[in-house]
């Protein structure tokens, strides 16, 4: 791994600064609700408009990356992201009120169409990069983390701008993804396709036969990674709007409160990149035992509405996420073939863009119920997370002792072509 450690800091950039450029606003939304003059939902918006796109796009931007190559998607999207950003900054910065709001989403649906095509496509990469799913696994541990540390620096930076110009943060996403941009131009180099690349029909067809035979786990997988990060964006949002109406607590101050629970959910992720090698049935039931912690951390949260009492709680169940994403991540690279890696990756990423786009708007309906209600409809959800972790993924090593090889279990016939299947058991 020591001759890719350059390709994975670049890669690893890109999580970081799409995480910031989403989530740098969390902290500011109640301050953006009050310079455009809309109401809770609609500032919500902002962050669902930009999952909501790339939900949309991810599965084509896996696709297109399984044709024409990583980087040859990752590039143009990076810039697309910049320029939703831009626009979104000028709108704010020159417009006013109903005419601001409105070209800021369109800046936002932009930088989601860019979003879909970048970090969603680092995954399937890291994957393509090492032979070794030991080194897999470690490497994926390190994007998991940096994107969990885009999430700890993002209140604290976005706090921090806002107080200076509440829409700096907009201004912010351009200039970090020409850094991203650059890194990825120079310091990336894309692994040479070791297969023909198939033709659409015969990638429909070998992606049908892939959910036929793996669908049970890869749906559940889907679900418990869109369950996790509508935990974490809808606990997120609760907080924001908690510390700010409530406790009168903003700026840098909220920032760096916010910042506790996901500084947890990053070291976590660390540790578990790492902890998890190659061992697929290890993945499965640190998974499940980090969303047993995020439940538990969930429903507890429910007995006290003191914010020290919540965040320190949530903390907890950072700590469970944090466990939890880089197992996802792992058996889902190390579970599917090169082929289809960048789709059913992709479309991992769209399930939890699902959940971005999902926590902040239902939380804002929820706020009207009570704190008890609140905290024990997430922890249900999260519940329903592990259950599905124990039953439906059942992970089995690959033959040869978990070497990371592939055994040939058959050939067929596709389009007059003769075609070795693969099968590798997750």
């Amino acid at each position: 791994m020591e001759d890719k450690k350059w390709d994975l800091a670049a890669l690893a950039s890109i999580p970081l600064i799409m995480t910031l450029g989403n989530s740098a606003l969390i902290p500011i939304l109640p301050q953006i609700g009050k310079e455009l003059g809309v109401s809770t939902f609609q500032v919500s918006m902002l962050i669902t408009v930009y999952a909501v796109v790339a939900i949309i796009l991810i599965p084509l931007a896996g696709y297109l990356s399984d044709r024409f190559g990583r980087k040859a998607i990752i590039i143009p999207s990076l810039i697309i992201a910049g320029v939703g950003g831009a626009i979104s900054g000028v709108a704010a910065w020159l417009m006013t009120d109903g005419p601001a709001y409105w070209t800021i989403i369109g800046g936002r649906l932009l930088q989601g169409i860019g979003a879909a095509g970048a970090f969603p496509i680092v995954i399937p990469l890291v994957g393509d990069m090492f032979n070794d799913e030991e080194k897999v696994s470690s490497s994926l541990g390190i994007i998991e983390t940096s994107n969990t540390f885009g999430k700890v620096l993002s209140p604290i930076i976005g706090a921090a701008l806002g107080v200076w110009l509440w829409f700096s943060p907009f201004l912010m996403i351009p200039v970090l993804c020409l850094i991203s941009l650059l890194l990825v131009i120079f310091l990336v180099k894309s692994p040479k396709k070791s297969k023909e690349v198939p033709t659409i029909r015969e990638f429909l067809h070998s992606l049908k036969e892939v959910m036929a035979e793996k669908g049970r786990w890869l749906y559940a997988i889907f679900t418990v990674g869109c369950i996790c990060m509508f935990v974490i964006f809808g606990v997120l949002f609760y907080l924001s709007e908690t510390l700010e109406s409530e406790y009168g607590v903003n700026g840098i101050t909220k920032g760096f409160v916010l910042a506790i629970p996901l500084a947890a959910l990053c070291l976590a992720s660390l540790v578990s990149g790492k902890l998890i090698g190659k061992e697929k049935s290890r993945m499965k039931w640190i998974g499940f035992i980090g969303l047993i912690i995020l439940t538990a951390s969930l429903f507890i949260m429910g007995f006290s509405k003191s914010i020290y009492y919540v965040v320190g709680v949530f903390t907890v169940g950072g700590v469970g996420i944090g466990a939890t994403l880089p197992c996802l991540d792992a058996l889902i690279t190390e579970g599917v073939e090169e082929e289809q890696r960048g789709t059913i990756t992709s479309l991992f990423s769209s399930m939890r863009f699902i959940g971005v786009s999902l926590g902040p708007p239902i939380i804002s309906l929820l706020l009207n119920t009570s704190h008890f209600v609140l905290f024990t409809i997430l922890a249900g959800i999260a519940a329903a997370g592990a259950l599905l972790t124990l039953f439906a993924i059942k992970p089995k090593q690959n033959e040869g002792s978990g070497s990371g090889q592939s055994k040939p279990s058959k050939h067929y016939r596709l389009g007059g072509k003769s075609f070795v299947r693969v099968k590798r058991k997750v």
